[in-house]
């Protein structure tokens, strides 16, 4: 069992920056696959970040070049780096965690507002 505790969201403007941190308690976080997820009204949640327990990430289209997502398994968190932030993100911003039977667990979300 893994619990997931998101932080970091907020209000900012347009070309802002915020950075998101998603803590978990548990065992063996460190071979977790990690992700971030967002999901704005009326829309379906999406990918936005991913990092296996060997570093390797992946991103939406998107966000390739302006979001950075990493992760500390000595601290249990993974964090996603979001620069150049576009109104159309605003969303609410989840943490995944996926263990190797593909077994999911999710935070409760933490929101992000970007104004123009």
């Amino acid at each position: 069992q893994l619990q997931l505790v998101e932080s970091g969201g907020g209000l900012v403007q347009a070309g802002g920056s915020l950075r998101l941190s998603c803590i978990a308690s548990g065992s063996f976080f460190s071979l977790y696959k990690m992700g971030w997820y967002r999901q704005a009204p009326g829309k379906q949640r999406e990918l936005v970040a991913a990092i296996t327990w060997l570093g390797s990430t992946n991103y939406a289209d998107s966000v390739k070049g302006r979001f950075t997502i990493s992760r500390d398994n000595a601290k249990n968190t993974v964090y996603l780096q979001m620069n150049s932030l576009k109104p159309e993100e605003t969303a609410l911003y989840y943490c995944n965690a996926e263990r190797t039977d593909r077994t999911n667990y999710w935070g409760q979300g933490t929101q992000v507002t970007v104004s123009s």
